[in-house]
């Protein structure tokens, strides 16, 4: 068994959360602007989060729910999973974003994953409070997967993490074969592969023996 972690926004999906929040409540823009700046690396993601979250305040909870329906998986996305799923081994999503929209897109898909690590925005009165919780606002990717690893048994050199975006480079520096999907340019060099689609990922972990070769 392998233990393979993938981020969310920006890989397992091509939704971004906290924009499709941002469109709710008028402040997309501003959101992408600081999505952007984080992802390459510019600024810290714990304070990215806080910055968005907070733009997020009195949000009704009913707007939120109804921009979590939006969350999409990427095309061919549900099946590196249930291939992964087939072959034995963990899969797990560890990301910044928020469970709801995780849970939401897998279910869409008829799919599901073995752990998700993410994050939540609290409500008070049936509005969001502007704040962030959850075990990835300060915590790093690294340790998820090291903790996770260590839960299941599995080495880290048994562990795959797959990401795209600077919050990803603690797990992709830790991890036994670091996968970019589609990284951004500070990310890339802490990649052993980089990929493009879903698609290309499959072939990937069929090349690395990680599942089984699909028939053409």
């Amino acid at each position: 068994m392998r233990l393979v972690a993938f981020d969310f926004d920006g890989t397992l999906s091509d939704s971004e959360m906290t924009v499709l929040l941002g469109e709710r409540a008028g402040v997309a823009d501003r959101m992408a602007e600081i999505t952007e700046r984080a992802m390459n690396d510019e600024l810290s993601y714990a304070e990215s989060l806080r910055e968005r979250a907070s733009l997020l305040a009195d949000l009704q909870e009913s707007d939120a729910e109804a921009a979590f329906d939006r969350v999409r998986l990427r095309p061919g996305a549900a099946e590196v999973i249930q291939r992964l799923s087939d072959a034995g081994h963990h899969v797990a999503i560890l990301t910044g974003g928020f469970e709801p929209g995780v849970e939401r897109a897998l279910k869409r898909e008829g799919v599901a994953v073995d752990t998700i690590v993410a994050n939540r925005l609290p409500t008070e009165n049936r509005r969001l409070t502007g704040g962030v919780e959850g075990p990835l606002v300060t915590g790093t990717k690294d340790d998820a997967l090291e903790s996770l690893a260590a839960d299941l048994d599995v080495p880290l050199s048994r562990t795959i993490a797959v990401g795209d975006g600077a919050n990803d480079l603690p797990m992709l520096e830790v991890a036994g074969l670091s996968i970019g999907y589609l990284p951004k340019p500070a990310v890339r060099p802490a990649c052993d592969a980089v990929v493009a689609s879903m698609p290309r990922l499959a072939k990937l972990l069929e090349s690395h023996n990680v599942v089984r070769r699909g028939t053409d």
